[in-house]
């Protein structure tokens, strides 16, 4: 497995968005998305100590996140990313967009990206991802994207893997 720290933080594109690392200076425009261990930040200061873990956590090799961005305007639209390590190949994608920009084909863009990057980069030979029972648009997503249903938890979490 090729896990980070890279020489260079990897920045993915397509003819659409660019996956790039997201700045100290990018947190604001995203603190209403800004997650660490399924907490929202409430304050720019707490979204600054999460993205603080999330760059302590690339550097130890356990993720890579990403902030999405439209080409075309230059916005930052979402993240998505790996997170929680790279135990025994598997890495756990998670995404989130901000609400302006959903069903617009942002995030199944970023999500190909950052899949891709999994198998062909890091060598991941397993890719899952959680998401609620009740987020409809994340587990039709998920189901377009090749992924299937592994188990419902308790805590109305559904586990999806990529087949």
């Amino acid at each position: 497995m090729n896990l980070p720290p890279y020489d260079n933080f990897p920045s993915l594109s397509n003819d659409r968005i660019l996956l790039r690392q997201v700045l100290t200076s990018d947190v604001e425009e995203i603190i209403e998305i800004s997650f660490y261990d399924c907490i929202q930040a409430k304050t720019l200061h707490e979204a600054i100590v999460m993205q603080e873990k999330i760059d302590k956590d690339y550097f130890e090799g356990n993720s890579v996140q990403w902030c999405i961005v439209d080409k075309s305007t230059n916005k930052i639209v979402g993240t998505c990313g790996y997170c929680r390590g790279f135990e025994n190949g598997a890495g756990e994608l998670g995404c989130v967009l901000l609400n302006q920009y959903k069903r617009q084909g942002f995030m199944k863009a970023a999500l190909e990206l950052a899949i891709d990057f999994g198998v062909n980069k890091i060598g991941l030979k397993r890719i899952w991802a959680l998401t609620t029972k009740e987020n409809d648009s994340a587990i039709k997503l998920l189901t377009r994207l090749n992924f299937i249903k592994i188990v419902e938890q308790e805590n109305d979490f559904i586990e999806y893997q990529l087949v």
